[in-house]
């Protein structure tokens, strides 16, 4: 509804006697503060709905007013880093943290670049300062056991996954990732306890259920490990790694038939994989000089 010349005159009046109650000046120092600050929450906003490059924008404008501002050096990173412009988040990362070093989300975000870049002996030194000025941050514990995985640091991945459920003891991802470290270690048993965990806490996670079928063929536990495999597939049907588990594990029991019907459903939902893998795996010694198993993998 448009205001009448009669409250628009209101408006003006009740302006002017504000402005007679108070007749000190603006000051221009606080009207600038009061600008960034919209900048800042500008992009901010931006930020929380998806649209990353209108936040850079907004912290770049910010920035140009005043190039000291870590808050908005490390959202600005943090932006950049949701475009997949991860060497220009890493600069931002280490702008916040000269300015502010430490800045535990600037450590965490510069850790998270870095380890999207597969830099992950960087991205661990940055996950080591995010938890040394915030011990309680348990995504960051996460990311660096993550990358201490990546690089077969299984032991110290552990004792990182274990900060995290202690932290977040709900974290089924942690249980899983801890699962992956102690499998790769050959402690199976302890393995398939942080498994269990991850699917007692998300039924439907498919992968924790096949890495668990995985862990039991190592411990010759056959059907229970078809069975594993079974509940990753009523998860996620098109899941390869699933088909390919229980191909494994009739094979081991020396069932052609069956071992053939899952390798097959493993080989055309990936067969650059799971052809070239069946190939060496000793799994399927027990039938890989039959001619069917032959013909399946293109020999």
């Amino acid at each position: 509804m448009s205001q009448t010349k009669e409250s628009q005159t209101k408006d003006q009046i009740d302006y002017i006697q504000d402005r007679v109650q108070d007749p000190e000046i603006p000051d221009p120092a606080q009207e600038h503060t009061q600008d960034l600050n919209t900048w800042l929450d500008q992009g901010m906003a931006l930020y929380g709905v998806g649209r990353y490059e209108g936040a850079v924008a907004r912290f770049d404008r910010l920035l140009q007013q005043q190039p000291d501002h870590p808050e908005a050096w490390m959202k600005r990173g943090f932006a950049l880093h949701a475009l997949e412009y991860d060497e220009e988040a890493i600069a931002s990362f280490e702008r916040a943290l000269k300015l502010k070093p430490k800045n535990a989300l600037a450590w965490h975000g510069k850790g998270i670049a870095l380890a999207r870049l597969e830099r992950y002996e960087e991205a661990i030194a940055s996950f080591d300062k995010a938890v040394k000025f915030d011990p309680a941050d348990a995504k960051a514990w996460y990311n660096r056991g993550y990358a201490q995985n990546r690089l077969y640091r299984y032991r110290e991945a552990i004792a990182s996954f274990d900060k995290v459920v202690e932290l977040r003891p709900n974290n089924y991802r942690a249980w899983y990732n801890r699962g992956l470290a102690l499998g790769a270690l050959r402690r199976y048993e302890e393995a398939l306890t942080s498994l269990e965990t991850a699917v007692t806490i998300k039924p439907t996670c498919h992968y924790a259920w096949s890495y668990r079928g995985i862990v039991l063929v190592k411990l010759e536990r056959f059907e229970e490990a078809i069975a594993s495999f079974d509940q990753s597939l009523q998860c996620k049907d098109d899941n390869p790694e699933a088909w390919y588990g229980k191909a494994c594990a009739r094979s081991l029991q020396g069932d052609l038939e069956r071992t053939l019907r899952n390798l097959h459903r493993a080989v055309v939902l990936s067969p650059n994989l799971y052809r070239v893998m069946a190939q060496t795996d000793t799994s399927f010694d027990n039938v890989r000089h039959s001619p069917e198993f032959q013909a399946l993998l293109g020999d």
